[in-house]
């Protein structure tokens, strides 16, 4: 190798050298730009969230039909009642049976024909998350928001209390009213509800949300 070899080699790595500190300098100046875009967009998407989120739970009660798609894609209707904090009753169109009455403090889930009762805490369901009082989006509670020409999506979850269930709320971008929400449980099994022909600020009769407890077994510190 002469001199001359020997020194264009120095110049070449030299000039590697630079280009790879200009490369990464500019990804060291790229990366706080994304991140501090991703995080303005991720801020722009709660703030939406929350004031959907304030908006819906402004509506103190609320009435309509709605149409249930099962877990495996089985179809059921009915009419269903809400009243917050906590209350929702929905009662299905024949020839199913069921009823399913949330009181403020629990879920029960009935069978009309076979005459059955199941029981679950409201604070221990997602559904308390729809029905909360309030639904602050700052608690943790967020798992995603997703912001679409027709819909805005917010899934909600706590892992603490609810295990791998969420609620997915969709709401529309304009008037912010719920058009559909989805419950998806431990296994993974969705079930989702949509509603329409819904009516706002409805007085219900105290009966409307009476879980039946003087014929569900073990229930007596629940009874009036």
């Amino acid at each position: 190798m002469t001199n001359s070899d020997s020194f264009l080699d120095r110049i070449l790595l030299t000039r590697r050298h630079m280009l790879g500190a200009m490369a990464v300098a500019a990804a060291s100046t790229a990366l706080p730009v994304n991140l501090f875009a991703q995080a303005a967009a991720a801020a722009s998407n709660n703030a939406t969230a929350q004031a959907i989120a304030d908006h819906f739970s402004s509506v103190a009660s609320m009435q309509g039909e709605f149409v249930q798609f099962g877990p495996r894609g089985e179809q059921t209707g009915g009419k269903f009642f809400i009243q917050r904090p906590g209350k929702l009753r929905f009662n299905y169109d024949d020839p199913s049976p069921i009823r399913v009455i949330a009181d403020g403090k629990n879920v029960a889930i009935g069978n009309m024909k076979l005459k059955t009762w199941d029981l679950y805490p409201l604070s221990k369901t997602p559904l308390s998350l729809l029905l909360a009082q309030r639904i602050d989006l700052s608690a943790g509670s967020v798992k995603s928001v997703k912001q679409e020409s027709d819909l805005t999506t917010i899934a909600l979850g706590n892992n603490t209390v609810f295990g791998n269930s969420t609620i997915t709320m969709m709401f529309d971008p304009k008037t912010y009213d719920l058009r559909q929400w989805t419950i998806t449980d431990n296994q993974g099994k969705d079930t989702s509800v949509m509603v329409f022909n819904v009516k706002t600020g409805m007085q219900f009769d105290d009966k409307v949300f009476r879980v039946p407890y003087e014929v569900i077994p073990g229930t007596a510190a629940y009874r009036d």
